[in-house]
This record gives structure tokens, sequence and C-alpha cells, in this order.
């Protein structure tokens, strides 16, 4: 079967003896292809880009959205926002989520906050304060064009999400209230107590029913997309199971939307979703989408550390609480006394001390990587020693318990519940664990793909982050390509329509339909010895190990060489007890975790051939003398966007250059 089929060269994991290849060089993986551009973005000034995108866009007029028909695969900020606008407009929208409910998609569970530069604090911050703050945040490895834009319809949202009756926090006057996140020195992130996903995305999912009962939006709950149907060049339809009867369904649009988040579940262990995977994304990878950046995720600081081998997700824990926490470690690894026992002067405030200038609210790449520094030398706190301290004891001294609870008291309950532990007494105990995923599906300004026909929005997308995400600006992104981006840029692209009508009967739509059914055949068929969770788990050690908070040549070769023979193992050995023709959990998963095989590598590949450190994406081969990441922008100021070629053949390379013309490109500082 293509799956287990590999050209690559012979891995160090191959069996040792003469006849052993030695490894090639890290340009093996992979070959060079014909560079690529963006297109669609306006030259001229930055400020004047989207407004001059959006005059020269074609439109469709009202009458003529009724015959045009859009598929918005996923329910989170960025579809359902996507979903109810464009249902609003009047074309006739399907909406597709594998939750049993809209209401139930990942966005529910971001925390902290979303950014936007409204300056209400009139402390400085400014569009322009939040693209640079942005770009400055990514390493300088993201779209100017995009960044700006983002920072220009942030204020938008907020005005929208507030008329939507979002109750964001309010001061004692009844003004909205701010707060500040990592990697900026502004407040300018709203914030709803520990629940602002939450609230958003019950915004969004009101106005998502709105149109559902007005019936210009259908809505298909408990269906995964299990590929793309490609017609004549265009992207025209998704093929899905229906997860209660198992049933096969193909569905036809003029044009097809992914929403679907991240891949941050490759690493098994996530603060993502149980659910949350790579599948929509990566059936559009293979039918022709270049991945861009797959080896950018991103490590989030504040997490509740791992405590045991039975755990099957992380918690997150908001970057919110770095507002008024203070982070540290003892100074000596030998220090086993209580928290509370250990006097001031014998703890160690680290990132106070190494970055005076933003303290406990450095960006996540640099946070996370300094608590795994001070861990490393052994001077982590609990069990394993892996774990650092975050302490409110002077924020209650100074604030008061009520206004500690206030701010953050759902928070504290969560961790109480989660550990057993009273943060209110103690400190919390936290560790990097992995969140978000800068890459994604290639796009252009308009947020289309290399599929025409195919649009990519929120964190499906590469486009908006660079190496590293700021906090509080996935919501941002997710609601500003849904409510004002998606809605302008699509109508460019659908009023060349309506387009053919096509049907089952379709050569394209009956590939794809068989893909499907064989794949979901095999998956069944194998019958092995091994469940598909520890397939997953296995993968995810590797993937943690050698493609985490910090990658080295030799070990993403390893890595890549590991993977091989794991996905070999998965198609010779997994088991998916059940049949595909009623629920079958297990087979959702293995058909999750068969992509996470094949993303995995690419991930690998990725980071093997970048070798910079820039953002989340650290080598050890390429730091500065006190252990900061060193960019090499003469070689590597550019955008991965990978070809898919077939499984187990070279990928190819795509470079997008990156130009700055606003920004001086220059070795982040937060000292």
């Amino acid at each position: 079967m293509a799956e287990q089929e590999s050209t690559f060269p012979v891995s160090e994991n191959a069996p040792s003896g003469p006849e052993q290849q030695q490894l090639p060089d890290a340009d093996a993986y992979f070959s060079l292809g014909d560079p690529i551009a963006d297109t669609k973005a306006p030259g001229g000034p930055i400020e004047s880009r989207w407004s001059e995108r959006k005059f020269g866009a074609k439109l469709v007029n009202p009458a003529n959205r009724r015959k045009l028909s859009v598929i918005i695969v996923g329910t989170g900020l960025a579809g359902a926002s996507a979903a109810a606008t464009l249902g609003e407009s009047g074309y006739q929208v399907k909406s597709f989520c594998y939750q049993d409910s809209p209401r139930r998609a990942h966005s529910i569970a971001a925390q902290g906050g979303i950014n936007a530069a409204k300056n209400y604090r009139n402390d400085g911050d400014s569009t322009f304060r939040l693209f640079y703050d942005t770009v400055k945040g990514g390493d300088y490895r993201s779209r100017e064009s995009n960044v700006y834009r983002l920072a220009e319809v942030s204020a938008n949202i907020i005005d929208q999400c507030v008329a939507q009756g979002v109750p964001f926090a309010r001061e004692y006057g009844g003004l909205l209230d701010t707060r500040s996140f990592g990697g900026v020195q502004v407040q300018r992130t709203f914030y709803a107590r520990g629940q602002t996903g939450q609230q958003l995305l019950l915004g969004a999912y009101q106005a998502l029913e709105r149109q559902i009962a007005a019936g210009t939006v259908t809505m298909y709950a408990k269906h995964d997309m299990l590929e793309l149907v490609v017609a004549d060049g265009r992207a025209r339809g998704i093929v899905v199971r229906d997860l209660t009867t198992g049933e096969i369904e193909t569905h036809f649009a003029d044009v097809v939307v992914l929403a679907t988040g991240g891949y941050g579940n490759v690493f098994f262990l996530s603060t993502n979703a149980m659910g949350s995977n790579v599948t929509a994304a990566w059936r559009a990878h293979r039918k022709g989408a270049y991945f861009a950046n797959p080896c950018y995720t991103q490590i989030h600081p504040t997490c509740i550390p791992v405590s045991g081998d039975y755990q099957s997700k992380l918690t997150l824990m908001s970057e919110s609480l770095r507002n008024d926490g203070r982070i540290w470690v003892p100074k000596s690894g030998e220090d086993t006394r209580e928290a509370r026992d250990i006097p001031e002067d014998e703890r160690d405030y680290y990132l106070e001390r190494r970055y005076p200038a933003f303290g406990n609210l450095v960006p996540r790449d640099i946070a996370s990587r300094a608590a795994k520094a001070v861990c490393d030398e052994g001077r982590g706190v609990g069990p394993g020693g892996l774990g650092v301290y975050l302490d409110f004891a002077d924020a209650i001294k100074r604030l008061g318990r009520k206004a500690v609870e206030a701010k953050y008291g759902n928070l504290f309950d969560m961790y109480a519940q989660i550990t057993g532990e009273d943060p209110y007494e103690t400190p919390m105990r936290i560790y990097p664990a992995v969140h978000y995923t800068m890459g994604g599906l290639w796009v252009d300004y308009d947020l289309q793909s290399t599929i025409p026909g195919l649009f990519v929005t929120g964190e499906a997308n590469f486009s908006d982050h660079g190496a590293n995400r700021l906090g509080a600006s996935a919501l941002m992104q997710g609601l500003a390509d849904g409510y004002f981006v998606l809605p302008n840029t699509i109508a460019d692209y659908l009023a060349d329509g309506p387009f053919e009508k096509i049907d089952d009967t379709h050569p394209a739509a009956v590939e794809a339909v068989t893909e499907v059914t064989d794949r979901v055949q095999k998956l069944l068929s194998v019958k092995g010895t091994r469940t598909v969770d520890s397939f997953h788990r296995e993968l995810g050690q590797i993937m943690w190990e050698y493609c985490g908070m910090e990658r080295s040549e030799e070990g993403l070769r390893k890595a890549i060489g590991m993977i091989r023979e794991l996905r070999e193992a998965f198609w010779n050995d997994v088991l998916v007890p059940g049949s595909g023709n009623d629920l079958n959990q297990s087979l959702e998963r293995a058909g999750r975790v068969a992509d996470f095989l094949e993303l995995g590598e690419l991930m690998c590949v990725d980071a093997l051939h970048r070798r910079e450190s820039c953002g989340g994406h650290f080598r050890a081969e390429s730091q500065t003398e006190d252990g900061e990441a060193l960019r090499h922008d003469d070689q590597f100021a550019y955008v991965a966007a990978w070809e898919f070629t077939g499984t187990g053949q070279q990928p190819v390379l795509h470079k997008e250059d990156l130009v700055y013309e606003f920004v001086e490109m220059k070795q982040r500082s937060y000292k």
C-alpha cells in the first residue's frame, strides 16, 4: 500500500552492519521547487493596502449571492463567524463540524483574552504598535501585509462582539477593561475572566444559529471531513463520514473554506481538545494545497505539569496569570522545602532577572525555553523536577484576595480541582506544553490556498503569526478572518461563478469517495495487535523529544527514521475494532493518527532544513552566547511552502521570500 512505501535513504534506526548506509545531508530529504509569491497583496503604503484590496476586488450583487454555494468546515471562531457572515450576506452555506454541536469547537477552551488596538488605556498603543509587536513576536517570519491588516481590523472585532452581547470585563465606571499579555508593554487584551474563548464563541454561535433558523446556513454536526473534491482544477466539494451512521457522503459547492484549527495533537499530549486533528488540512495538502512552515509549533509556558503516563491531554492555565503572578524556582537545586518556607533571597525570579524590561510577560517561546533551562539545571519543582512556581502571594498582598478572585477565580478553581492544591495558599506549579501551531496551509492575501476555490481561515492557515504567536492573538485572527477578511475576499473568486454543477457521478467525486472507502477498509482490515492510541502516544514521544522545545540536526534525522518505521508498523499492526457502518471512535482516531504520522515526518523535514533558530523553532546549533535564538536572515527569511508528491516521496520546497519595508529586521530583545 502507498502509505508504507518509502524512497528515502536508510535512517539511523536501520539495523547496524556493513550494509548500513550513511545518513544523507539534510538537503537530501527534500527537493527544491520554483519560488512562490503572494500576488494578491497590493503594494504602496501599508496603511492603505487592505482598503485598496477591498476596493479592487470584484463584488457579487445580492441577487446573485443566492445562486452561489459555500462549504465551511469547522465551527470555531473562524468557521462560525464566517458562516454567519456569509449566510447573512445571502450565500447558500453548508457548515460542517465533527462535534455534536457547533459550540463545542475547541475555540471554547481559550481563556485569557483577545487583542485589539483601541488604546483605551492611553498607554501608547496603536494599530502600528500592534503590527510591530506581532511581527517582532513572530521573530520576523510573518508577512507585513497580513499582520498589518490583522491589527487594522482588530478594533472592529471588539465592537462587533460587544454588539452581540459578549460580556467583556468592565471597570468600575462601566468601560471595557484590558490587561497585558506576553511580548507587549501595553494593555490591549480584552477579556471575560478566564472564559474569553467561550464567550466569544457563544457570540459567533448565536449569530450562526440565527442564519440556520433563517435558512441561509445548513448545519451538519457529527460529520468528519475525510477528503477534498478537486474538479477541473478547483475545490468543489468534500467527502464526509457521518460519525453516527458511518455513511459516506459527498457535498458540493462553488467554494470550500477550511476553518479546522491546528495540528498540535501530533504530539499526543497537548492543550488541544482530544478530537483536534489535521485531517481536513492534510487531505487538502495531498490534493495540492501547499503546507507552510509546519515546524512552527508553539509551546505554551503556563500549563499544569504532566502527572503520570495515563494522561491523554494537558491543561492550559491562561497566560493572563502572568500579569500578576511571579514565576520563580529555588536558587539551589537541592532545596526541597515547601515553597512558602523558601525566603525571598533564596528564590530566583529568573524571567525578571534575565528580561527586566518585560519580566514575566516575555513572549511564550522565550518563557518556555527559560523554564526548560532552569529545570534542566536541576532546579525544577514538583514530581520529576518538571515544574516552576507561578506565585500570587505578592498580588494577593497588593490587591487583596477578592480582587484576585474577580480576575482569575475560575482559573484558580480549575487548578485546585485538577491538582488538589489551593493556589491562594501555595504557588501554582506550571511547565511548558504544546499549545498552538503557527504553521498551516499556505494562503495568499485573499486567504486562498494553492488550490483555486479552497480558502483557509484561522489557525488552519499559516499567514499571520510567523514563528511565534503572541498571546491573545489567536482569537483575534479567527474572528478577523471570519467576520471581516474572508467575506470581502471570497467575493472576488465567487464573482466568476456559479460554476458548472457537479454531482456524485463526476470522476473527481467518484475518485474521492473511492479513496475514502478504500482507506476505511484498509484500517479495519489490518487487524493487528496494537491500539491506535499506542501508536499516537509513541509518535508524540518522538515529536516531543526531537521536534519539541529544542531541535538538532542529529535528533531530527533520527526522528524521521523513527517516524517512518512507526508508520510502517501502524499500517501492518494497528487494531481497529468494529465496523465502518456505525459509531466507531477507534476508526475516527485511526484515520487521524495515520495523517499525523505523515505530518510528523514533514514537520521534522521542515525543522531539519531550517538551520536557524526563530520563535518556536529552536535549533541547538543556532543560538547566541547567552542561549537566545539566533536567526540567519540572509538564508532563511522566507516562508517554507511544501508540496506533497506522495507518501514516502521527497516533498518539494517552494520558498516565498519575506520582504520587510516597514519594520526593521533585527535580533529580538526583551531585556
